[in-house]
C-alpha cells in the first residue's frame, strides 16, 4: 500500500478516533517537504569558476535525490564578516508537493533513515511548536540514487516536513508516528 493510500485508509480513522475529530478533513496532513542545502564553507573563498562547479555538482545530486530541479537561493543582504555579498548564491532548495512528496517520504521512511549508521530514531527536539519536523542529514551518501564512488563534493542537507491543519505539537508528532516515522519516545 502506497503512503498516500495508507494515510487515507488507516491514519485518518486512527487520528479521528484518538483526537476526536468530527470530520476527516480536520485531520492534519503533510503539506510539503522542503530540502535545503547551504553552500557555506564549501564555496566561500574560492574563485568564481570553482564556486560554480561546486554549485552545479550539488544541484545535480539534489535533483537526483528529490526528482526535481532545485532552485538556487540568494543572499538578501551583504554581511562583511561572512564575506557575503547581496545577491550571491548561498544555497539550493527543492519544495516537493503531492505525488513527489509522498514518493520522497516513502523513500525517506523505508530506505534512507534505516541506512543511517547508529540511528536510534528521530528526537522529539526535531519538532517545532506547530509539529513540523526538521531532519538534518550529514552526508548525501545515504540516499540510494547517489553512488559513493562518484561523489565529488560531499555535503549535508536539511529536510523540513511541513504539516497543515494541526493545532498542537502532539498532533503533528502523532501524525508522523502513524505514517511510520521512527520517532524516539524517550
Amino acid at each position: 500500500m502506497r503512503l498516500k493510500e495508507f494515510y487515507q485508509k488507516v491514519v485518518v480513522p486512527e487520528m479521528m478516533k484518538k483526537f476526536k475529530y468530527k470530520n476527516p478533513l480536520a485531520v492534519p496532513k503533510v503539506e510539503k517537504v522542503v530540502i535545503n542545502v547551504g553552500f557555506g564553507k564549501l564555496a566561500s573563498g574560492l574563485p568564481k569558476g570553482e564556486q560554480e562547479k561546486i554549485q552545479n555538482e550539488i544541484a545535480k545530486d539534489l535533483a537526483l535525490i528529490s526528482g526535481q530541479k532545485p532552485v538556487f537561493t540568494k543572499a538578501r543582504k551583504s554581511i562583511s564578516g561572512f564575506k557575503l555579498k547581496k545577491g550571491a548564491i548561498i544555497g539550493a532548495k527543492v519544495t516537493l508537493r503531492r505525488k513527489r512528496m509522498y514518493d520522497f517520504l516513502e523513500k525517506l521512511i523505508y530506505v534512507v533513515l534505516p541506512r543511517i549508521r547508529d540511528f536510534k530514531g528521530i528526537s522529539l527536539e526535531s519538532f517545532d511548536q506547530r509539529g513540523n519536523l526538521t531532519i538534518g542529514i550529514k552526508e548525501q551518501t545515504i540516499f540510494p540514487e547517489i553512488l559513493p564512488e562518484e561523489i565529488k563534493v560531499p555535503f549535508g542537507l536539511e529536510i523540513n516536513i511541513c504539516l497543515k491543519g494541526q493545532r498542537k505539537r502532539e498532533e503533528g508528532i502523532e501524525l508522523l508516528k502513524a505514517l511510520g516515522f521512527p520517532i524516539k519516545t524517550e
